[in-house]
């Protein structure tokens, strides 16, 4: 199991709202500072981690990602 945190740059849109529709995200959230949304992510493997960091990259609005990965 490969835990993941996707920080996202995406202003004026509901990032948070649409992430939670992917496979894959157990949560979404608005959050302020240099980020405008997170997203939890649990996956099988890395390949189905990069699927869902994808798909929310390709969400309308979406600037930027940065993905931090749990190291176990």
């Amino acid at each position: 199991m490969v835990r993941a945190v996707i920080l996202v740059r995406a202003p004026k849109t509901l990032t948070s709202f649409k992430a939670k529709g992917i496979e894959g995200v157990v949560d979404a959230f608005d959050v302020s500072g240099r980020f405008d949304a997170i997203a939890l992510i649990e996956a099988k493997d890395l390949s189905t981690l990069k699927k869902a960091v994808l798909k929310i990259q390709a969400i309308k609005g979406v600037r930027r990602t940065e993905t931090l990965i749990e190291v176990p």
